[in-house]
Order: C-alpha cells, then structure tokens, then sequence
C-alpha cells in the first residue's frame, strides 16, 4: 500500500468523490450502495486512512482525516459515511487501546487488506447506545464452551451486507461486551429497511439479525466495564460525522452556484447570479460555510491524541458538530430557495444534500445535548475564573 500525507489523501478523495458522485443520483434512487464504491475505497487504500503505521495504514490525524471526509463526501454523503465508520474506529482505538493488542492488529489488517468493518450499536428499544444501557442482543458460550452463540437484532448498521466483519455490542450476562462477528457467518440475516428512509438512502444502514449465531471464543474483544465506568467519549465519531454533512452542504453550495451561473430567464436576458437578491442568498450561504469549516478544521487540529486533554476539548467537539449540523441544515435549505421549483426535482441534486445533511442532527451529540455540554462548559470557565 502507498503510504499517503494529509495532502495525498485529499487528493485521493477528491478522485473518488468525482466517481461517486457519477453514480450518486441513482444509488440515492434505488436505495442501494455501490459496490463498485465500496470496491474503490478498498482498493485506493481510503479505509485504512486511520489505522496506524506499524499494522499497515495511513495513520493519519484527525485534521487530515476530516479534510479528506469533507472532500470525499461532495461525491456522495453515504459511501462517505460507510467509510467514515472504520475511520473514526480505528482513529479512537488507536489512542484508547481499548481492544487486546493483538486483536487491535489483527482488525486493523483485516481493515488495510480490504474488509469493510463496522460496528452494531443500536437496537429498536435501546435508542441510542451514548446514553447508556445494555443492549437485549446476548451472547452465551456453547455446550463445548469454545463459542459464543449470539441472538438478537441491530438496527442502522451503515455498510448492510457489504461489511465483512461487524463489531457487535452486546451483553454477556450482565455485562457489556463486543464480539468479532463475520458478515457472511451462518444466522446472520439482514433486513432492507433503510432503502426509503429520509437521509443517505445510498448507506445500506439496514437491520441485522443475529439467530443462533457462532464465533470463535477468541473473538471477544471487550467484556465488562473499565475501572472508570463508562468509556471515555470519543472525539473521533462527532468529528468524522461532521466532515459528511459538512461535505454535501459544500457541495449543495457548489451546485446551486453552477445552476445560477446557467439559468437565464428570457425576461432577464443574463443569468441570475447578476441578481442581487440572489448575490446575497449564495453570500449567506457561504458566510454560513465558511463559519463551520472554520471551527471543524480549528477543532480538529487542536486534537492531538492526549488523553489527558479529552475531557477539556470535548465541549468544542460538540460545538463544532452542533455548528456544522445546522450549517448545513441551513445551506441546504437556502439552496433550495435559491434554484426554486426545480430543486425538488430530482433533475438537481438538491433536494438529496438537503435530505442527507438531515441525519447529522440524529448523531450524538445532538440537539441540546450538546448545547448543554457547551453551556456547561462556558458557566464553569466563568465560575473558576478560566476566562
């Protein structure tokens, strides 16, 4: 694999999302993921953006990361976020070592030697794995105690059946745990429920049913809960979300441009990028850019592996993902204004960034999750006098 610098990687993202976003449109219609997307990213070595040197990958940062995310998703905001999943695994379990050393090798080279690797988190009545809980899929040791057999159900399992190994959180008795599991062991079955969902219709993010399900003894990576209680929040998932809707807002800001640029109405004779009011609409929207990226890149490079300093950065994380997600919920939007009727046509691909950037609210931290975190944060640098 050619060992790629930050630079090299966004220009590798840039190539694929030129191709991805020429089939884009139709994935998006169909509901499906492209193999043929997947099958680049494996082969350019984009998966392995993450994982460290010395197990075979680019072990970029996070700033280089999200540079290349934001890139890679004006092609097509879901195989962006199929392969943000890995990305923001590998980048925070390169830090954390949460996993045994040896299992952590052995993903990571099952990741730069072309799998696909996700995890499966939620379920129909946890909700959302951040906020606690243990999950109803279980797993218990068989009758000769040299496998575990797994029963139960995940939902939005982003990747669907082109995943080649799922990091499956579950419970072993009354402890949390995760288990290897192989896409294609016997009782895995997946059900196409994700096909006419709002946003990233094109992610295969489909639920998956585990019956009777067995894996080696040795594909336990995590059972238990550390000394400290819950894990330490990763900074890697909000900060790689953030890059996928950041990326299709750009690319909405792009589009619009470009059919401004052609539409000449034959009362106006010249195209309506000479209009002031619509000057000043494409001006909002790239004010609006121009603030968020700003912020995301700012964070970003703020973040340098310490763990030390986790707790401390964390509530410009979730400013940053907070802004980021309503920036682009706005500029999507406003785009929309811009073009008029023909945006919710599928003849732009508006009305697409506009669903797809919707997700990004959904992800932790959300909505007033995250305003909280960063009032918190505001109120006790005041208290303390850290200002």
């Amino acid at each position: 694999m050619t060992v790629l610098n930050g630079n090299e990687a966004v220009a590798v993202a840039r190539q694929l999302a030129a191709e991805f976003a020429s089939r884009a449109n139709e994935a998006d219609k169909i509901g499906r993921l492209p193999a043929e997307d997947v099958q680049a990213l494996k082969d350019t070595g984009y998966l392995g953006l993450s994982v460290p040197k010395e197990y075979g990958g680019q072990g970029l940062s996070l700033q280089d990361c999200v540079a290349a995310q934001i890139t890679l998703a004006q092609g097509s905001a879901s195989t962006a976020l199929v392969a943000g999943m890995p990305i923001h695994i590998f980048g925070h379990m390169a830090e954390v070592r949460a996993w045994p050393e040896e299992k952590f090798e052995w993903l990571s080279q099952v990741s730069v030697n072309g799998g696909l690797i996700n995890s499966a988190a939620s379920e129909p009545d946890l909700g959302s794995p951040s906020r606690g809980g243990l999950p109803d899929t279980y797993a218990v040791l068989n009758s000769t105690g040299e496998g575990w057999v797994i029963n139960g159900h995940k939902t939005w399992t982003t990747g669907g059946r082109h995943l080649t190994h799922i990091l499956v959180q579950l419970r072993i008795e009354d402890e949390p745990a995760v288990i290897v599991v192989r896409q294609d062991a016997l009782g895995v079955a997946w059900v196409e429920t994700w096909s006419d969902s709002l946003s990233l219709r094109a992610s295969d993010s489909h639920d998956v049913y585990f019956n009777k399900v067995t894996v080696p003894t040795d594909h336990l990576l995590v059972r238990g809960r550390s000394e400290a209680g819950r894990p330490q929040p990763s900074v890697w998932f909000p900060m790689i979300m953030s890059a996928v809707y950041l990326g299709a807002a750009i690319a909405a800001r792009n589009a619009v441009i470009q059919f401004a640029l052609g539409r000449v109405p034959t009362s106006l004779g010249k195209p309506i990028t000479t209009l002031p009011k619509i000057q000043r609409q494409i001006g909002e929207i790239d004010l609006a850019l121009q603030a968020a990226t700003a912020l995301l890149y700012e964070v970003a490079a703020q973040w340098q592996g310490d763990e030390a300093s986790r707790q401390k950065i964390y509530p410009r994380i979730a400013a940053a993902k907070y802004q980021v997600t309503e920036a682009a919920a706005f500029v999507t939007e406003q785009a929309l204004r811009v073009a008029g009727g023909t945006s919710i046509t599928r003849s732009l691909p508006l009305e697409r960034h506009f669903r797809d950037v919707r997700a990004g609210s959904m992800q932790p931290p959300s909505g007033d999750t995250a305003l909280e975190i960063v009032g918190r944060h505001a109120i006790e640098q005041v208290r303390s006098g850290r200002i």
